[in-house]
């Protein structure tokens, strides 16, 4: 320390602001275009993510609309007792977090096989298009979907019982039979996700370094042997990301996916009803924001402690894949 005093001639005991040494406020200045490109971010984050978090107390409070938050009377946990006291508390939670398993571990999957299949493809333009193609459903409106399903499956007009019943067969009522829809709505989810997925794991794939796939090549590794020694070992830090922020929404449910595209059927319920359309019906039938929030503070609170819970696994596993 009195080296460095010398040095610079500054007495340690008396140091205060004005000793800073002139390199560090050049330094500084140099950061502050970084630092106001990334204030809109900033920004929208505290308007979007940290501001509505003072609506919180409103799942707690009998809220009233002219009273307003602060007037409004606490009421405990009463509001929580909609989701829970409900004789379909258990299949909704079921349905939710079944399907979220799935679609974790199928886009899982199919994303990384589809990003290392068009990663293989040699034309840049054939690639290109690929992309477009695999991306293009993410970027419809669920809506648009629903209408699609429609059109196949269609009691009447639907294009699978047309070819059902020219072949002799007799057509089926596709909105009225449960046990097909589970595969069916994993399918449109897969379906419709699977090119946002593609992108996330090929933008991993193209910064991978030639000079690894170059090497194995010289050592005469076939291209299943460099996916399965390079590209995937390389894709973990990312997979292992995507697992533990997907982890975070296992208790949220895409709410055009399960309402609007199984048209709302109320014999479907069983195995098309989620935590997230429940509410709404809850909602339409006794409009309660009350309700709403408690239903969402659930959800975000076990939201996060899986986040917690899966990244202290993988932390235990493989500390350096870890994201805290």
């Amino acid at each position: 320390m009195a080296a460095n005093a010398k040095a610079t001639n500054v007495n340690p005991d008396t140091m205060d602001l004005k000793d800073i040494p002139k390199k560090n406020k050049t330094k500084f200045r140099h950061w502050i275009p970084f630092y106001i490109m990334g204030l809109p971010g900033m920004l929208y984050l505290i308007i979007n993510n940290y501001l509505p978090m003072f609506g919180l107390q409103i799942a707690f409070k009998k809220f009233n609309y002219s009273q307003g938050i602060w007037g409004s009377k606490w009421c405990g946990l009463s509001n929580f007792e909609y989701l829970f006291s409900s004789d379909q508390a258990f299949r909704i939670t079921r349905n939710t977090i079944l399907y979220n398993l799935a679609f974790i571990v199928l886009g899982m999957v199919f994303g990384v096989a589809v990003a290392i299949l068009v990663n293989e493809v040699i034309s840049k333009a054939a690639k290109r298009f690929y992309q477009t193609v695999i991306l293009l459903p993410y970027l419809m409106s669920m809506v648009i979907i629903a209408y699609l399903v429609f059109a196949y499956l269609s009691p009447s007009t639907g294009l699978f019982n047309s070819i059902i019943t020219s072949l002799g067969g007799e057509g089926v009522d596709w909105y009225r039979e449960k046990a097909y829809w589970p595969f069916i709505l994993i399918f449109v989810q897969q379906w419709k996700s699977i090119g946002f997925g593609m992108v996330l794991y090929l933008s991993s794939i193209v910064g991978i370094s030639k000079e690894y796939y170059e090497a194995a090549q010289i050592d005469g590794a076939t291209k299943w042997q460099q996916i399965r020694k390079i590209t995937l070992p390389l894709l973990k830090p990312t997979i292992i990301t995507l697992l533990i922020l997907n982890c975070g929404n296992i208790f949220r449910s895409d709410f055009g996916l399960f309402y609007q595209v199984p048209m709302n059927q109320g014999t479907l319920y069983a195995v098309t009803d989620t935590i997230d359309t429940f509410v709404y019906r809850g909602l339409m039938v006794k409009p309660n924001m009350a309700m709403s929030s408690a239903a969402g503070f659930y959800q975000s609170i076990v939201g996060f402690i899986c986040i917690v819970t899966v990244n202290g696994i993988i932390r235990k596993v493989s500390k350096e894949n870890a994201m805290f």
